[in-house]
């Protein structure tokens, strides 16, 4: 008699060529991803090749009632770690009936910021440190606390090993291997400063694939620790106190960045990203101010520095960057619960194609 496992892991292509495809989209509050699977005649590895399709949008905050249609367009395919085989995962965004993108696609926004010639020539480079929280699913409470209570300070958990120190480490390893048969460019884990807190880094990857892979690699993780009972939080600050937030930092680079003379295209870039700092906290993720306090390792979100391997500024520079005369730097403002189309199409408008005309009122500390 089978049993449930067996039927789930079923090697299908002893008896057909059909494929599942998993279209998955980011739903109406900004946060929540969502999916649906559909049946295709074979496999298929380039997604202007697959079907559009739609959903009801008024079940996911994106559209009303009476007018419901939303439709799905593919963008990215990635290997399903899941049903594994040939199955696929599908990147999509989301568009109105008549072809205008809805207003919760982000992706549509960036991807023509990315495909700008100057933009393009400049290749950019992202690396994305999503930090994130496990949590008990019947209390909400960090996975590993003492149940209505707090562990011992901060100080021994960061990349640590222990049963008292770290917390949830088999979801943190599978989502890494899931992640890199899925072929995301995922390129470490470690345990964080504040117990039950982790990190994963995407990149680097360029232009507008680096949103399609977060997004992705953020749906793999939700779908792991949904196996095992535990949910994941992107709160940039999901316990008060003296206890770390949970950030994205981006790193990035261009072309000119990474070239002889690139450290002078750096500061120049960093002098404009402070000269738009304003625009920037407001796109880089809600309730951010609860995090950006100016202690533990963050800038205050008023005020704009960066320094040079100082991880209390708002955009730090490395010690081998500064040393080699070129490279890369890493906006320290992004929250965990970021947007990542948001947050890197920002990133490469401001350095890249922004002119500024005049200063408008924000400062900028240099180190």
């Amino acid at each position: 008699m089978a049993q449930l496992a067996d039927l789930i892991n079923l090697d299908l292509s002893d008896c057909t060529e059909k494929i599942i495809a998993e279209y998955i989209w980011v739903g109406g509050s900004g946060m929540d991803v969502r999916s649906k699977a559909r049946t295709l005649s074979g496999p298929v590895d380039d997604p202007s090749k697959l079907p559009k399709w739609n959903f009801d949008g008024s079940s996911t905050g994106q559209a009303t009632g009476d007018d419901s249609e939303v439709i799905l367009c593919p963008q990215a395919i990635f290997r399903d770690p899941f049903r594994k085989g040939k199955n696929i995962l599908v990147m999509c965004d989301c568009y109105a009936p008549n072809g205008e993108p809805i207003p919760t696609n982000k992706r549509h926004g960036a991807a023509k910021i990315f495909s700008q010639p100057d933009v393009k020539a400049e290749e950019p480079w992202f690396g994305i440190e999503q930090e994130y929280t496990l949590l008990e699913k019947d209390t909400n409470w960090p996975l590993g606390w003492p149940l209505g209570g707090y562990p011992g300070p901060q100080g021994p958990y960061y990349c640590a090993a222990g049963a008292d120190k770290s917390y949830g480490r088999d979801i943190v390893d599978a989502h890494y291997k899931a992640c890199l048969y899925a072929g995301i460019d995922i390129s470490g884990i470690n345990g964080e400063v504040m117990p039950g807190q982790w990190e994963f880094q995407v990149g680097p990857t360029v232009g507008i694939s680096a949103g399609d892979q977060v997004w992705v690699a953020r749906y793999i993780l939700e779908r792991i620790t949904e196996i095992a009972g535990v949910v994941v939080s992107f709160d940039p600050k999901p316990i008060p106190g003296d206890w770390n937030g949970a950030g994205a930092h981006t790193n990035y680079s261009t072309k000119s960045m990474r070239s002889e003379g690139g450290y002078e295209v750096i500061k120049k870039a960093i002098q404009k990203l402070g000269l738009r700092h304003r625009e920037h906290i407001a796109a880089y993720g809600d309730g951010n101010e609860r995090r950006l306090t100016g202690r533990h390792e963050t800038a205050d979100i008023n005020t704009f520095i960066w320094g040079v391997a100082n991880r209390g500024a708002s955009v730090r520079v490395g010690r081998d960057t500064e040393k080699e005369g070129k490279g890369y730097f890493e906006d320290r403002r992004p929250a965990s619960n970021m947007d990542p189309y948001v947050v890197t199409s920002l990133i490469a408008e401001t350095t890249i194609l922004w002119k500024p005309s005049h200063s408008n009122g924000n400062g900028v500390a240099a180190p």
